[in-house]
């Protein structure tokens, strides 16, 4: 109850927080997707750049949070707002399950019906928008549901760096050694990271191919 109420007596800047908390999820998938989808499929039709493009991203993956907004913080325009900091990050962490779910999905579609679509005189460009890529969009959209995620948890620690979101609340309480105010913070993120993984999930079933 006393967090609840907490909840109801800063429901204004915790409603800010959250707004913070979702442009930073937000910008940070879009980028994710637009450079992720694209090299997953470079990746998936020149085969001998799919270790290399993946290695950099497993490794990008393994580097702590904490440490990447270190790395990321003396660059130059970068550094001077902490909001495109933690964006770059976030975009950074998005990236592997986006990249190796549009590798998956294009690889598996089946080869006799992009062998069908060249025999009607589909150009590459057509065979990847019309036939590839529809077939594909399902397990792409997985690859993005598990990224959304992602940053939804890592878009917490944005706030160490001065970037806002509902971080800020987590590591007040820790400073103030008081659960109701990490509470505050955790609870709304783990909802978001709840809400987004169902919305994302059923975007996902409405597009699997029947």
């Amino acid at each position: 109850m006393n967090v609840i109420r907490f909840l109801l007596q800063n429901r204004t800047e915790l409603l800010e927080s959250t707004g913070q908390h979702l442009w930073l999820v937000g910008w940070s998938t879009v980028f994710a997707m637009l450079i992720g989808i694209p090299l997953g499929i470079l990746i998936a039709h020149r085969r001998q750049l799919n270790q290399p493009v993946l290695a950099v991203a497993n490794i990008i993956q393994t580097i702590p949070s904490l440490a990447l907004f270190g790395f990321l913080l003396p660059m130059p325009w970068l550094g001077e707002r902490a909001d495109r900091l933690a964006i770059l990050a976030l975009t950074l962490y998005a990236l592997l399950p986006i990249i190796r779910n549009t590798y998956s999905g294009i690889i598996s579609v089946d080869p006799a019906v992009v062998e069908a679509g060249r025999g009607m005189g589909l150009t590459e460009a057509q065979l990847l928008f019309q036939v590839e890529l529809p077939l594909a969009v399902s397990v792409i959209l997985s690859g993005v549901r598990v990224a959304v995620v992602i940053s939804v948890g890592l878009a917490t620690i944005a706030a160490a760096i001065g970037a806002g979101g509902l971080g800020e609340f987590i590591f007040r309480g820790l400073a103030m050694i008081d659960n109701r105010v990490i509470l505050a913070g955790a609870i709304p993120a783990a909802g978001l990271a709840l809400l987004a993984d169902l919305g994302v999930g059923w975007v996902e079933r409405r597009l699997r191919p029947r």
